[in-house]
C-alpha cells in the first residue's frame, strides 16, 4: 500500500522535468499506439480467416474426385459410398468442364459447373449468392452465370447464350467444340474471383451434350466436417471408390491463400510485438531519469526508514502504471477501431473502382473480428515486457546513498 501510494505521489508531482514528463509520456504513447495496431491487425486476419471459412470455402469443394479418362459409373451408389464415411457430411455428383460464354460475338472463359439443383445446397452455399431464379429450380435448359461474366458479356436475365465446351471424345484433337445454348436465369453475386470465372447448369443438360447417360459423371463432390483435415479425409474416403479418379481437396486450390494469412498473422504479430516491446523498453530510460529527478526524495524516505523493498516496488509499480495506461487506452482504440473498420474502409472506398480488394481477394470489403483470446494475449505480454523493462530503473533505486545526496545538497 505504501509503495502505491509513493507510486502515486511521485507521478503526480509537481516538481518534475521536461525531459521526464516527455519521455514517459512518449513510453505510454508507444505502448498504447502498438497494443491499438497489433489489436486491428490481428483482428482483420482474424475476418479474412473467417470469411475464407464461412464464404469461400463453403462454395468451392472440400473434396473432389475428378475422372481423368473414362467418366464415373453409378454416381448415386458412389455418393452412398462416400456419405458413409464418418468425416463426410455430403456427397454430390457434378461434371467440371472449362467452357467458353458466347454472347453477341462476345467470349469469356468459365469453369463450367454441371450440378444436381436438388442436391447442390447439401455441399454448397452458392446459393445465397444467387440473384434470381433458385439453384434448386433451374431447369435443364438454364444455366447460372457470374455476375462479372454476365458484365462483360453484357447478358440480362431472360438472354440466351452459347456454351463452347471442348469434344473430349472425339477422334480428331482439333474437333469442332460442342455447342449448347441455354437461357441466363439468375447471377452469382458474391464479391470475388468467383464472380469472374464460375458457371452453373443442370447436369442433365452436360450429360446430353458429352453423350453420357444419366449415371454417369465426370466428378463427385463432398463437403467435409473439418475442413482443415479435408486433404487427409479426401484420401481416407477415397480409398472406397473403385473408379480411376483424381483426389483433390480445398488446400490444392485455395490452400496457398490460408498459407498466406497464416503467414501475414506471424509476420503482424512478431512485428507489432517488436513494436511494443521496444515502446515498453523505452520506460527503461524514461524510468532511470525519474530515479535521478527523484533521489533526494528516494534519500529522505531511506533515512525515514523505507526499505529497499519498498523503494524497489514504489519505481517498479511506476514503471507498470505507464505501461498500463497505454495498453488500456490502446486496447480501448483498437477494439473500436476492430468493431467499426468494415464500415470505415466502405466509407473510404465507396466506389468498385477505387476498391483495393475488388478482383483480388475472395471478398470485396475489409473484414474483421474481434477475438478475445488474441486481446488478452497482447495484454499479458505487453504488462511482462513492461514488467520487466522496470525492474533494472527500481534496483538502481534502492542503491541510492542517502548521505552522499543529501549531503550535496
Amino acid at each position: 500500500m505504501l509503495s502505491a501510494f509513493l507510486s502515486k505521489r511521485f507521478r503526480h508531482a509537481k516538481r518534475r522535468t521536461g525531459i521526464v514528463s516527455l519521455l514517459s509520456k512518449a513510453s505510454t504513447l508507444g505502448v498504447m499506439l502498438g497494443v491499438t495496431v497489433l489489436i486491428v491487425a490481428l483482428s482483420v486476419i482474424n475476418g479474412f480467416e473467417q470469411q475464407l471459412e464461412e464464404r469461400l470455402l463453403s462454395v468451392v469443394p472440400h473434396v473432389s474426385y475428378q475422372a481423368p479418362y473414362e467418366p464415373i459409373s453409378d454416381w448415386p451408389q458412389k455418393v452412398e459410398t462416400l456419405e458413409a464415411h464418418s468425416n463426410i457430411m455430403a456427397a454430390t455428383p457434378e461434371i467440371n468442364l472449362t467452357a467458353m460464354v458466347q454472347y453477341k460475338g462476345k467470349l469469356k472463359a468459365s469453369q463450367l459447373k454441371a450440378i444436381v439443383p436438388h442436391l447442390h445446397h447439401k455441399v454448397s452455399n452458392v446459393g445465397r449468392y444467387i440473384q434470381g431464379k433458385a439453384i434448386s429450380q433451374l431447369a435443364a435448359n438454364e444455366v447460372v452465370l457470374g455476375a462479372k461474366i454476365a458484365q462483360a458479356l453484357d447478358v440480362q436475365a431472360g438472354d440466351k447464350v452459347t456454351l463452347l465446351v471442348a469434344n473430349q471424345h472425339a477422334e480428331q484433337p482439333l474437333a469442332a467444340p460442342k455447342r449448347l445454348t441455354l437461357q441466363v436465369v439468375a447471377t452469382i453475386n458474391m464479391g470475388g474471383p468467383i464472380d469472374e470465372s464460375l458457371t452453373l447448369t443442370h447436369i442433365s443438360a452436360l450429360q446430353e451434350t458429352l453423350g453420357l447417360n444419366k449415371n454417369q459423371v465426370t466428378g463427385l463432390r463432398a463437403k467435409v466436417n473439418d475442413v482443415f483435415s479435408a486433404h487427409d479425409i479426401a484420401m481416407s474416403a477415397g480409398q472406397s471408390i473403385p473408379d480411376l479418379v483424381y483426389v483433390n481437396s480445398w488446400f490444392r486450390t485455395q490452400g496457398s491463400l490460408y498459407q498466406d494469412i497464416q503467414m501475414v498473422r506471424t509476420i503482424v504479430f512478431l512485428v507489432v510485438f517488436l513494436i511494443i516491446a521496444v515502446a515498453s523498453f523505452n520506460i527503461v530510460s524514461s524510468m532511470v531519469m525519474e530515479v535521478k529527478d527523484k533521489q533526494a526524495n528516494i534519500a529522505i524516505l531511506k533515512t525515514m526508514g523505507a526499505k529497499d523493498s519498498t523503494i524497489f516496488a514504489t519505481f517498479a509499480l511506476q514503471g507498470v502504471t505507464y505501461a498500463t495506461i497505454g495498453a488500456v487506452i490502446g486496447t480501448l482504440f483498437g477494439v473500436l477501431m476492430a468493431i467499426n473498420l468494415p464500415d470505415l474502409f466502405n466509407a473510404i472506398y465507396s466506389s468498385p473502382e477505387s476498391n483495393p480488394l475488388s478482383g483480388v481477394y475472395f471478398v470485396e470489403f475489409l473484414p474483421s473480428k474481434l477475438v478475445w483470446s488474441d486481446i488478452f494475449i497482447t495484454l499479458t505480454v505487453t504488462l511482462l515486457l513492461a514488467t520487466l523493462a522496470s525492474v533494472y530503473p527500481a534496483w538502481q533505486a534502492t542503491k541510492t546513498d542517502p548521505a552522499q545526496v543529501l549531503g550535496n545538497n
